[in-house]
Parts: structure tokens; sequence; C-alpha cells
């Protein structure tokens, strides 16, 4: 091409003043489009693909791709219930949500602006029911005064446990006496002293590790044995209304939890400093988190596990009115093709 021709092929230049006008208005406009999407954070090792997303302002990045200005704000709480009461009141966008507290947020307002879909997987963290007994090798062997230990009364361990009660033993409250909710340390101090009347716990990464380090402590159960498979240990969920009116957003976030989990399966060393910093530990050091991590660098994503069975259980025992017939029914436009059931 010709300097005459590739002249033709370029705008003409407006004059200098008109040209500084058009980039103050583009500057305000710039400005004013910035969006803030505030997510909820919590505690624990399921939110290392949050820390890797703050850290390298994946969510940012993704969001610029799709041609969207955004800023991104993480707010720490202490537990689930105020995070979701924040999503509730709009202090916040985005929040965690277990499998069965969302699907339940999910049916609470169904068809209505305050109905919470998921928009991304975080983890399928693999939870591994602990006992110090070497006769338990099945739910069936627990004793009737033998407590469970579980983080909470809400976790997914509870979930977990019923689900297998309901195969072991057709009921899925058999050992819901047994159960107690127990710090994390004062589970793994009961298990490993074993003179205590906790005899099981049904622990996470880096806890089960933890516990396994005692000498009379083995594995009973997984999730995987339970789910026949993965299983979503967290995932974010946001309101009806968040996500019809910022469609874009789900997106990017999902694009951003799977960019962090190819970092964590990549590079664990770093994952493991990142998770470190954010949670310093006294009993975990850089290395001993590195090997945690290994073992569950295939966990992480925006793919949802289990929805569908854990709906079909909830449903069986009327904590929903409906089961919802595939997991797209709980889940933004934006999970419609990823690896999730």
């Amino acid at each position: 091409m010709s300097r005459r021709q590739d002249a033709q092929w370029r705008p003409k230049r407006p004059p200098r003043g008109l040209l500084a006008a058009a980039f103050l208005a583009g500057a305000v406009t710039q400005a004013f489009a910035q969006d803030q999407i505030k997510i909820g954070v919590g505690y624990g090792l399921a939110f290392l693909p949050i820390y890797v997303c703050e850290d390298l302002k994946l969510i940012e990045k993704h969001a610029k791709d799709g041609h969207l200005d955004v800023k991104v704000e993480f707010q720490r709480f202490v537990s689930a219930a105020e995070m979701q009461s924040a999503l509730a009141s709009g202090t916040i966008d985005i929040a965690p949500f277990g499998t069965a507290p969302l699907l339940a947020a999910w049916a609470k307002n169904k068809d209505k602006p305050e109905q919470i879909l998921a928009i991304s997987g975080m983890t399928t963290l693999p939870l591994t029911l602990l006992s110090n007994q070497p006769d338990v090798a099945s739910l069936g062997d627990i004793k009737a005064g033998d407590q469970i230990a579980l983080p909470t009364l809400t976790s997914p361990q509870r979930y977990l446990l019923e689900l297998q009660s309901e195969k072991a033993f057709n009921r899925y409250d058999q050992l819901s006496r047994q159960v107690v909710a127990l710090s994390h340390a004062d589970a793994i101090n009961g298990l490993v002293d074993g003179t205590g009347p906790v005899k099981a716990y049904f622990a996470s990464p880096p806890y089960a590790e933890l516990a396994l380090r005692g000498s009379k402590v083995h594995a009973v159960l997984s999730s995987s044995d339970v789910m026949h498979g993965k299983f979503s240990f967290l995932m974010l969920g946001a309101t009806k209304a968040y996500i019809d009116a910022q469609p874009q957003v789900p997106v990017v976030v999902a694009k951003a939890m799977d960019e962090a989990a190819r970092l964590i399966h990549d590079d664990p060393r770093r994952a493991a400093q990142t998770y470190l910093t954010h949670e310093p530990s006294d009993v975990m050091n850089g290395p001993a988190m590195e090997a945690v991590i290994r073992q569950i660098r295939d966990e992480f994503g925006s793919g949802v596990y289990g929805v569908k069975m854990m709906a079909d259980f909830m449903a069986r025992h009327d904590a929903l009115t409906t089961a919802p017939q595939s997991f797209k029914d709980v889940s933004s436009a934006a999970l419609a093709n990823t690896p999730s059931n």
C-alpha cells in the first residue's frame, strides 16, 4: 500500500480543542462507569481461589477483557450467617454458600428478585470422617456413646453424615444426637488425645491432615464416597436482582475462578504462600501447606457438583418443597456449560 493509500485509511485528526474536549468527556464517562463488586470472604482453605483473585486482581482483569470497568472489594466475615445477612441487605453483592444453604436460599425466594443463584463454584474441598477407634470402619461401627465432632451444626459435613446415615441405617438422623459442634483445634485435640467422648471428626483440609498425624487416627469415609464423586464445599451466590442488573459479572467471576484454579494447580508452592499470607498459621508452615494443596489442587474452579443429589435428599426430608431438576435451575447462565452436576 502506498503512503497516499495508507493515508486514506486513517481517520482525519479533529482540531486540537475538540480532541481535548472529547478526551475529557471520555475520562469523566469512564470514571462514572466504574462499578464496584463487593464480595464476602470467610476463613479457611476453601477461600484460597478468592485470595488468588484478590492478590492478582483476576476479576478486574477479566472484567477489562469484557470491556467492564470494575473495582472489587473483599469484605471479611466471621460466619456464614453474617455474610448471607449482608447479601440480603445489599451490603455485599456476592457471598459464599455451601450447597445445602444455597439450595435453601434458592427455594426460599423462588422466582423473586431476592432469590439466590449460584454464579460460580469455588472448591470441591474433600471432606474426611476420621476416627480414633481401631474397630470403626464404617458408620455402623460408631458406638452409641461416641461423639462425632463437626465444625458447625450447619456445615456441609452435617449433610454428608445424614446422607450416609440414610444409606446405612435407612434413617438420616440416626446419629444426630451424637453430633457436637467443636472448633477445629478442640476436635483435633479430642481425637488425638483419645480419652474424651469425641471418637470421630468430620474434617476438611488441612485439619484432616493435622489430625491424621495422630498415630491412632484413621480415615473412615470421604465426601466422594458419599456423593459418588465431587461435591461443592463452597460456591459463590448472588441475588437474581443483582444478576439481572449485572449479567456480565457472573461470567467474569467464573472466568477469574477458573484462572485462579489453574494457578493453584500449576504452582502449589506459591498457592501455599498466598494462603499463609492471608491466614497465618502456628501449626502449618509453607512446606506442610504446600503438601496439602498438592493433594487437592484439582479441587478448585467454577464448576458446581452434587447439587441434584443434595437437592433430592433435602426434598425427601422436607427441607425443600420442590427439588430443582438440574444444577442449571439454581445457577446463573454463566455456569450453563461448566462441568457441573
